[in-house]
């Protein structure tokens, strides 16, 4: 199966801008017209306190882009799933599913910004848990006629949540540890990671298989997908100078995961298409970039002048 490129929207940005959501709708509908073949929303409640991050709440926003758009698939990269109410956001889900005409796709995690916990009331340190709980209910109640049981302290029965989404959502699960690649192997339908390097994702989607393998699931059917930005330029130093401080400007790399601001597409577009062959040799079957500072024009160069070298290059090592 041929690798697909989505893009990611700016529906957060940085303290010293705002997210508009006319340019996210100038960005939707181009990137439709350029074969993009997904769009990814950020999610979170709030972000930062000294230098707050100003967005957009991803559910809504896809839904505002669905209306806009007619074949590209929305996504979450990624929903927050423990400081959702289930029964609210399979409903919300089911919602923008049908709105969209089946092309909502949600990649969920169990969080680590603990302010948005405490605001919601929900535990931090049992996240994993709920999160675990949550996704199931949301399988449930996308899927069955009717919905009798109990987890913890929500009571459903004989729920019935219609229309049942069709297709329910595709669900793929973010993370970097062994416990939520389990997750990946064992609960969704693929991964979805963040700035991870070929070498990195090998590592894990390696692991992930053996989890599938071993709990009697067939790894072929799992998804993956990376998110990688993006700096098309006259040369790969010049590149790497200007990706280095606007990524520390926008994004986090956490300590624990192998993700690396290091994992940057940089260069001429014969430097960027030689790197993200490489990760498609590498086994990625979906590939989110981020464009640099979300310039419209990086997004025209990869399709003008990188998409078109690929097709020589996987697999060509």
């Amino acid at each position: 199966m041929p690798a697909t490129f989505g893009l990611a929207v700016e529906n957060f940005t940085s303290a010293q801008k705002t997210p508009r959501i006319d340019e996210l709708l100038t960005t939707a509908r181009r990137a439709e017209q350029l074969g993009f073949t997904s769009l990814w929303a950020w999610d979170h409640l709030f972000l930062g306190s000294r230098q707050p991050f100003p967005q957009l709440e991803a559910l809504t926003t896809l839904a505002v882009l669905a209306s806009h758009t007619s074949t590209i698939t929305l996504g979450t990269g990624v929903l927050v799933l423990p400081i959702r109410d289930p029964a609210l956001l399979a409903k919300t889900a089911a919602t923008i599913q049908e709105i969209s005409n089946g092309r909502l796709r949600l990649g969920v995690a169990a969080g680590w910004y603990e302010r948005e916990f405490d605001a919601t009331g929900t535990p931090f340190k049992t996240r994993g848990k709920i999160f675990e709980r949550n996704l199931e209910i949301c399988m449930n109640l996308w899927t069955q006629d009717e919905v009798t049981q109990t987890w913890d302290d929500l009571a459903f029965r004989r729920v019935k949540m219609l229309p049942l989404p069709r297709p329910r959502p595709q669900v793929l699960i973010g993370g970097y540890v062994d416990r939520v690649l389990k997750r990946v192997a064992t609960l969704g339908d693929g991964w979805l990671t963040y700035f991870y390097t070929p070498e990195a994702f090998t590592e894990s989607w390696a692991k992930i298989t053996r989890f599938a393998e071993e709990a009697g699931r067939d790894p072929a059917q799992l998804h993956s997908l990376n998110q990688l930005p993006i700096c098309i330029g006259s040369s790969k130093e010049q590149a790497q100078a200007l990706t280095g401080p606007w990524l520390a400007s926008y994004f986090d790399t956490p300590e624990w995961s192998n993700a690396t601001p290091d994992s940057a597409i940089c260069g001429t577009p014969e430097d960027c298409a030689e790197q993200i062959a490489a990760h498609l040799d590498a086994g990625v079957q979906e590939i989110c970039l981020v464009p640099h500072a979300y310039d419209p024009e990086q997004v025209e160069r990869f399709a003008a002048e990188v998409r078109p070298l690929l097709g020589s290059l996987v697999g060509a090592a």
